[in-house]
């Protein structure tokens, strides 16, 4: 649901924000997929997937970012990362995996 999709997205953001990362863009498309939120933290640039569940079955929302997954997120970085003039910042792919109210913060997760 597209609803609960951006409600899980927007507590991410807030979560984020209150340990010190700022936004620096959110829901990225192109060709090859989709990036959640962008973030900035120091001189680190944060490539944010956020997972939500409202139960913990399964393996939780964390055991969702498959491989597949990780591959179009490295994807759509890279075109990201040609579509502006950033260089080539240090970079990291975190998962916000929310399971229920549970927000637990992966970072360097792939």
């Amino acid at each position: 649901m597209r609803t609960q999709g951006a409600w899980a997205e927007q507590q991410a953001c807030d979560f984020l924000q209150s340990h010190g990362v700022r936004l620096i863009d959110r829901n990225v498309h192109c060709r090859f997929g989709e990036i959640d939120l962008i973030m900035q933290q120091g001189e680190q640039l944060l490539f944010i997937e956020v997972k939500y569940r409202q139960r913990p079955g399964f393996g939780g929302a964390a055991a969702s970012v498959t491989a597949s997954k990780q591959r179009k997120i490295r994807l759509t970085a890279q075109w990201y990362l040609q579509q502006k003039t950033w260089g080539e910042p240090p970079c990291r792919f975190d998962v916000v995996a929310i399971d229920g109210e549970q927000i637990n913060w992966i970072q360097d997760a792939f």
